[in-house]
């Protein structure tokens, strides 16, 4: 394994909080979230105990994918406001202990960068994937007066930066290595864009599509060259800064050069099992590829956590102490846990486990007060993969108070970015900060609990005690969680002595036994 300086000391208590930018505040009234809208918001996150913060793409864009389309690294896009208002958003967040990551897409522009729009007139360009001529299947025609096709590497929008080939093939000369010119120059612009930004007072940056940089790389080796270089000018020219993956694979990541990866939705040998065996209850997003599986976040009961225990093993083993995995709640691409048949009185046992487990949270804006996965939107940005795969209902204007457009956005109703959740019951921050039995006041005791309590954090040990329902665990063999996630009452023979509740509702531990009511859960100190 490559030697890297350690992680920053600050990385291991990391809660994460992610803002989709368009859809948090709105401070100037035209219907889309910007950075001056975040930066009045940052009091509400101080007070529910998250210290970093990561927005979604906020660079110049045509928005054909919602940002991941970048057509100026080194500028916020007009809609979001400018430099500057970013500049401010950090020295306010810093102001509170909050840290700034910006979302940095690697693998791709869009095809109204100046240099796609260079390169598709001058055919000795290589800083993108071009054939000569003809139109290999996957390539797009070339829109300019340079001859072939171009490789896109998401949305035929999104050209793919050219990092070169982990394999040669003489019949594809376009295959050009990792070592040509084209690919040294992306790897060093890479370094241009993220000493910009970091320079500035950022914190680092999550990844997109990290896995994605060489192509025909079928063990990511030649990617993982890429990032351990990279890592190793971070360690120099930047030592308290991050870099977190969207990789979903952190037992190849990690060792690649990455401070954390994700569990997410797709990603490794199983296309991301853990983290779907927890949450996807086939309703939202749904990939037509994934096996219907029952999740363990339901209430029928029917999953397990195994599948999650089993690969938190398999990358907590490999990883060891130079880097950490994270786990989210929900994302801009994934179902919101309130989702489908999922009721808010399902929320809590699953932040319980979200917030005791021996990760790095990732909390989604509005995950913290329950907000809905709102199906049957339109396309917006991009946001449709498929039939039941809609990106648009995890990415709704987050809901602040009863007033006019949930406290989001002065605009008219019909000019949000997105509609917002029209049900007259929807979750409100005003109205949970009012209600300390709401969900917001349980997530912020958990996060204030986990700081207060190392055992709980991302250092401590885990012993898995029960995989069924509930599930039972122990950290740092001291403190023993319980969550049952499912409607019936579950028990689960248990005699060591405890001390008394620290956290819960619906667990009791009596006779030797747990009993779990329904959706019950609970964190417990141990006694000596």
């Amino acid at each position: 394994m490559t030697s890297f300086r350690p992680a920053p000391t600050w990385l291991a208590d990391a809660v994460f909080y992610q803002i989709y930018p368009q859809s948090f505040a709105d401070s100037d009234g035209d219907g889309i979230g910007d950075l001056a809208g975040i930066t009045d918001r940052l009091d509400h996150l101080s007070w529910l105990g998250v210290d970093t913060v990561w927005l979604n793409p906020c660079f110049v864009s045509p928005f054909r994918d919602a940002g991941y389309d970048v057509a100026d690294y080194l500028n916020v896009a007009p809609r979001y406001g400018s430099n500057d208002d970013l500049a401010r958003l950090v020295d306010a967040a810093g102001r509170r202990g909050i840290r700034i990551l910006l979302d940095l897409v690697a693998g791709h522009t869009s095809i109204d960068h100046p240099w796609f729009r260079a390169s598709a007139n001058d055919p000795d360009d290589h800083r993108y994937i071009w054939t000569a001529e003809g139109r290999p299947e996957g390539f797009v025609a070339s829109p300019g007066t340079r001859p072939g096709a171009y490789l896109p590497n998401f949305f035929d929008s999104q050209p793919a930066l050219n990092f070169g080939y982990a394999r040669g093939n003489p019949a594809e000369p376009w295959r050009l290595p990792v070592d040509a010119d084209g690919p040294r120059a992306n790897r060093e612009a890479l370094r241009t864009i993220m000493d910009h930004w970091l320079g500035l007072g950022l914190s680092g940056f999550r990844v997109d599509m990290a896995a994605s940089l060489v192509k025909d790389d079928p063990d990511r080796a030649e990617t993982a060259r890429v990032w351990t270089e990279l890592r190793h000018w971070l360690d120099t020219a930047h030592p308290d800064t991050v870099l977190l993956a969207e990789w979903g694979e952190p037992e190849v990541s990690i060792p690649a050069g990455f401070h954390a990866d994700f569990f997410l939705h797709f990603g490794g040998p199983t296309d991301g099992l853990a983290l779907r065996s927890l949450w996807n209850n086939s309703a939202g997003t749904v990939h037509g590829n994934w096996d219907p599986l029952d999740c363990f976040f339901d209430a029928g009961g029917g999953g397990s956590p195994g599948p999650f225990v089993d690969a938190w093993r398999q990358a907590s083993s490999a990883v060891g102490d130079t880097g950490f995995i994270s786990l989210p709640s929900a994302n801009h691409d994934f179902s919101r846990l309130n989702c489908g048949p999922r009721t808010p009185e399902q929320l809590p046992a699953a932040f319980v486990f979200q917030l005791t487990w021996p990760t790095l949270p990732a909390i989604y804006y509005g995950d913290e007060i329950g907000m809905r996965y709102l199906p049957g939107l339109p396309d917006k940005e991009g946001s449709v993969l498929g039939a039941d795969y809609n990106r648009a209902g995890s990415r709704t204007p987050m809901q602040w108070d009863d007033t006019p457009n949930a406290g989001f956005s002065t605009a008219p109703a019909d000019r949000l970015y997105l509609p917002l959740d029209p049900s007259p019951d929807r979750p409100t921050v005003a109205a949970q900060r009012a209600d300390t039995a709401s969900l917001l006041h349980l997530v912020r005791r958990l996060i204030a609990l986990r700081r207060r309590t190392p055992e709980l954090g991302s250092g401590g040990s885990v012993e898995v005690l029960h995989t069924g329902s509930p599930f039972v665990y122990v950290r740092g063999g001291r403190y023993l969680v319980v969550v049952n996630p499912r409607r019936d009452t579950a028990g689960w023979s248990y005699g060591h002595a405890v001390r008394g509740a620290l956290e819960g509702r619906g667990v009791e531990i009596t006779d030797g036994t747990i009993t779990a009511q329904g959706f019950g859960h609970g964190i417990f100190e141990l006694a000596d």
